[in-house]
């Protein structure tokens, strides 16, 4: 679409936009040496990848939450430089410019810093902050790297060229190596700066030599086939003005003839050829032109400079009719600029731009890249051709986002409060139960039974002779070879049973060597037990603890969540009402942008009339003078 092209200015195809927000994540890096991108904390990592989905909003808001619970203490630096680039992004360039200061202040690298300034320049410079920009720039000294360094150049010399300073900026470009690719914005600045110094026959051929070069390198793409057409335009006006309209033809001829600026090398090419007094030649580019469309200035000039040539030419009834079309021309367009200025008085149009142009998110690299369907639609995109329109309906949308986002916030409060209600109710609901619960565990009780066994445990270890360890069977064996013994040792035993003394000895002998045998590895499977009861014991008791402190806690945590949403409802009942305000100016802002740059076509519109009215009274006044000495008979 013309209108988004046409906004594409020299400065803007330095990547003033994308490069900014891409080395925000690698700004910290050293030359020569790539960027450690291992993510540490998920949260850091979260933030990115919004980031890289161009939801910078969601991204900034995020990591601003993230920070201010410390979730991203392995990215500080980081981070602050990546909430750093993105409040760039808003036009926050004081917030922007204390992180960067900040970040200084901490003892970053020269680099760091160096890149950081830079950055900060080229954001003001794009939303029109110049001598924020040009103090930022200053900041930078000598540690940027090769890329932008030559970038530096550039926003340098369009700091000096935009209050006038095209000597200074001419010895800006002079010291920059003009022969790599991406010097070739370089050398068109350098050749408009010493084209418009005139100062010497030398600058404005030396001007005129570098501009030449650029009109005739090779384009690989629509970026410099644009930046080559512009350079031949200035060349080819140059001429003009310097009275040589050969060169000027020349130059102009080299202009695509379907490009952004074929319109003014159409018109530029006509006068050329009247200069040379050869306006047949001159009708060529002029008719062409004179065809376009009227909302462009050097259309709107063809239109009268067709008849203009045609009277040169004597074909006065051309002329007549041609000076009669542009009028009814001027007229009707004039016009459609009255109904198109009654229509931008409403905000149908606005919101019908928003409706077209649709984004997720706020942000500074929106762009409006289509128009609405509403009458007259291409006064718009004359409108849209202005920085300062993109800029102020970029604004007019981020307030719209943020006033839809505080009134989508304004909703989740209510929900929030019953949602927290809930979760008291669900508290008071549950504790009970649980208490009663905790309360059956009896950890006193186990804590004792705990104590007695390792007290057991110890007794038996300290004895030495396994009996503390037995099981059931040996205990068993134990108590049978203990009744044998009483009924052998008792008096009046019967012999039979007293032949049993040896055996009964040599068993309770090999019982107690099994039990003195198996005593370390029961001890060893007693303690490991004891350790997994107190492990047990020690969840249980840890458990409790934390239920208690919960008790505490968690009342405490509805208080604060209730503190917070109560907080936030009258921040929200001040910022809507105030958003709301800034919308409405804002608005208006927009309006005034827009039906002024329509007012200045309607005069010019006036002013071609008029020249158009008073060339052809004089046309009509030929025509009579004529006709007159027609009727004058002649003398004897």
């Amino acid at each position: 679409m013309r209108a988004a092209s046409s906004l594409r200015k020299p400065l803007t195809r330095i990547a003033l936009a994308a490069g900014v927000m891409l080395a925000a994540c690698t700004v910290l890096a050293d030359d020569g040496r790539p960027p450690n991108h291992e993510i540490k904390d998920p949260h850091y990592g979260d933030a990115l990848f919004h980031f890289f989905q161009d939801h910078y909003f969601t991204s900034v808001t995020t990591l601003m939450a993230s920070q201010h619970f410390e979730r991203v203490a392995h990215h500080d630096d980081e981070a602050e430089v990546l909430r750093g680039g993105m409040l760039l992004s808003y036009g926050l360039t004081k917030e922007a410019g204390q992180i960067f200061a900040r970040l200084i202040d901490k003892g970053a690298s020269p680099a760091v810093r160096d890149r950081a300034w830079f950055f900060l320049a080229k954001i003001r410079y794009q939303r029109g902050y110049l001598p924020e920009a040009e103090n930022a720039l200053a900041q930078v000294e000598n540690n940027l790297p090769t890329a932008l360094e030559e970038e530096r150049i550039l926003l340098q010399a369009n700091l000096l060229m935009s209050h006038g300073d095209y000597n200074a900026a001419a010895d800006v470009l002079s010291g920059m190596s003009l022969k790599a690719t991406s010097s070739r914005y370089a050398r068109f600045n350098l050749g408009v700066a010493l084209l418009k110094l005139r100062e010497t026959p030398r600058s404005i051929a030396r001007g005129t030599t570098i501009l030449d070069d650029v009109g005739r390198m090779p384009a690989e793409n629509e970026e410099y086939r644009s930046l080559r057409d512009r350079a031949n335009v200035a060349l080819g006006f140059s001429a003009l003005s310097e009275g040589d309209p050969t060169a000027a033809r020349n130059y102009l001829q080299r202009v695509r003839l379907k490009s952004l600026q074929s319109n003014k090398a159409l018109l530029g090419f006509g006068w050329a050829a009247d200069s040379l007094k050869d306006p047949k030649l001159a009708l060529v580019p002029w008719l062409e032109l004179a065809d376009r469309d009227v909302g462009d200035s050097a259309a709107l000039e063809a239109r009268i400079a067709v008849p203009y040539a045609f009277v040169k030419l004597g074909a006065y009834g051309q002329a007549l009719d041609r000076y009669n079309t542009a009028i009814s021309a001027f007229e009707q367009e004039n016009r459609a600029l009255k109904e198109s200025i009654v229509a931008l008085r409403s905000t149908k149009w606005i919101d019908a731009m928003i409706d077209v142009n649709p984004g997720d998110e706020m942000g500074w690299f929106w762009r409006v890249g289509d128009l609405p369907e509403v009458p007259h639609a291409a006064h718009l995109s004359q409108v849209l051709a202005q920085h300062e329109f993109q800029e102020a309906f970029k604004n007019y949308r981020d307030l719209r986002f943020l006033a839809r986002n505080l009134d989508e916030w304004r909703d989740k409060l209510g929900i929030f409060d019953a949602m927290l209600a809930t979760r008291r109710r669900a508290f008071a609901e549950h504790l009970p139960p649980v208490q009663a619960r905790a309360g059956d565990a009896g950890i006193e009780l186990l804590q004792k039974r705990r104590d007695g066994i390792a007290d057991e445990l110890a007794k038996g270890e300290e004895a030495g002779d396994g009996l503390a360890f037995a099981d059931i069977k040996e205990l068993d064996l134990l108590e049978r070879v203990k009744t044998m013994r009483a009924a052998i040792e008792a008096p009046g035993a019967d012999p039979e049973v007293v032949a049993l003394r040896d055996r009964v000895r040599l068993a309770a002998g090999v019982l107690s060597w099994q039990l003195a045998e198996e005593q370390t590895t029961r001890i060893w499977d007693m303690k490991k037990e004891l350790q997994r009861i107190d492990t047990e014991l020690a969840g249980v008791k840890r458990r409790d603890a934390e239920l208690a402190q919960a008790q505490k806690d968690e009342p405490a945590r509805f208080d604060a969540f209730g503190k917070r949403i109560a907080a936030i409802t009258p921040l929200l009942d001040v910022m809507i009402p105030r958003v709301a305000s800034l919308t409405r100016e804002q608005q208006r802002g927009l309006q005034d942008i827009a039906i002024a740059e329509l007012t200045n076509q309607q005069e010019r519109l006036a002013d071609y009339t008029t020249q158009a009215r008073f060339a052809l009274a004089q046309l009509y006044d030929r025509a009579y003078a004529t006709k007159e000495s027609e009727r004058v008979p002649a003398k004897p």
